[in-house]
């Protein structure tokens, strides 16, 4: 079940009624009238519908002008008792575990993929860890690199811009992602040349057979495969009602270790390091946001055909 709260002219408040009351998948409407103080004087209405029809309400408020003129808040509701929200939710075409909110997502793909000082000191302090995996060859080390690194919500990003067409969105996390990766690798490359001047990290260590964490600047066929599968899943964990996995998405892709094995190559002039690494971490967030692209377009097919089921729904209701 997901809640909307309408903040909106007082004139405009009456068509927005009039298409929800209409509506079969909205289970409960209230109104108040001159609640607003900004818009001044404006009237606030709460209304419950089904996630499955979440959408197509959302688009007809969005065609009445509601989001130009007024504020939409969406938020889901976590728990409820109430028979006409079961019947709304029964006789909704589709699943709400399945259904994907598109605003709910565009807006968490904005919000999720700015680069500020958040972003930029755990990519830092996750290429920080991996690096030091790198040197130690520890596993337990590369993932927790790997579940600090925040990289996956820009590359999901990329696949939102381009299923939604939001050249801004897509220029975006781009950026972020490229400025992210770059800041990072600089920072640990720095780091490495003050441990490797102090002593602490010597090129033999470097350089040693590291049986545990070798993959990293080897990609072949199953790093791109791994990379797809979780890149999928990931998106799915973020579209869906139904969250959960996420963390395996960060555990299974060598995106942030890559990275800190790049800084390692740079500080220690290892070029089959820098180099091997470099084509890891371009194969991996090249096929995750080629993945999740797929993934979301494939979503919003199927929705598509839900949606022409829910428009003969709210005709015959």
């Amino acid at each position: 079940m997901i809640h909307l709260r309408l903040s909106l002219p007082s004139d405009l408040a009456e068509s927005v009624i009039e298409e929800l009351r209409s509506d079969p998948a909205v289970s409960s409407l209230s109104r108040l009238p001159g609640a607003c103080v900004r818009p001044e004087g404006g009237d606030v209405i709460m209304v419950d519908v089904a996630r499955e029809a979440a959408n197509a309400v959302i688009e007809r408020l969005h065609a009445l002008g509601v989001g130009v003129e007024g504020t939409v808040h969406i938020e889901d509701v976590g728990a409820w008792f109430s028979r006409p929200a079961f019947e709304a939710e029964r006789l909704a075409p589709g699943s709400s575990a399945d259904a994907v909110v598109w605003a709910d997502v565009t807006y968490r793909s904005y919000e999720e993929s700015e680069l500020n000082w958040t972003y930029g000191a755990f990519l830092t302090l996750a290429t920080l860890i991996a690096a030091i995996a790198i040197v130690l060859d520890s596993q337990i080390l590369t993932i927790g690199a790997m579940v600090i690194g925040p990289e996956f919500a820009p590359i999901a990003a990329l696949g939102v811009a381009l299923v939604r067409r939001r050249p801004a969105l897509l220029r975006r996390a781009a950026s972020t992602l490229a400025i992210g990766f770059v800041l990072a690798i600089a920072l640990t490359t720095l780091a490495a040349l003050a441990a490797r001047a102090l002593g602490w990290v010597t090129v033999e260590q470097v350089t040693a057979d590291r049986p545990a964490t070798g993959f990293i600047y080897t990609p072949d066929k199953w790093s791109f495969i791994v990379a797809v599968i979780a890149a999928a899943a990931g998106v799915l964990s973020l579209t869906s009602a139904r969250v959960g996995g996420l963390s395996g998405v960060f555990i299974s892709v060598t995106t942030v270790p890559a990275a800190g094995n790049i800084a390692l190559g740079l500080a220690f002039g290892l070029s089959q390091e820098t180099y091997g690494s470099s084509a890891q971490l371009l194969l991996n967030i090249s096929a995750m946001a080629v993945a999740g692209w797929l993934t979301l377009l494939l979503q919003q097919q199927v929705w598509k055909r839900i949606l022409h089921r829910r428009e003969r729904f709210a005709t015959s209701g």
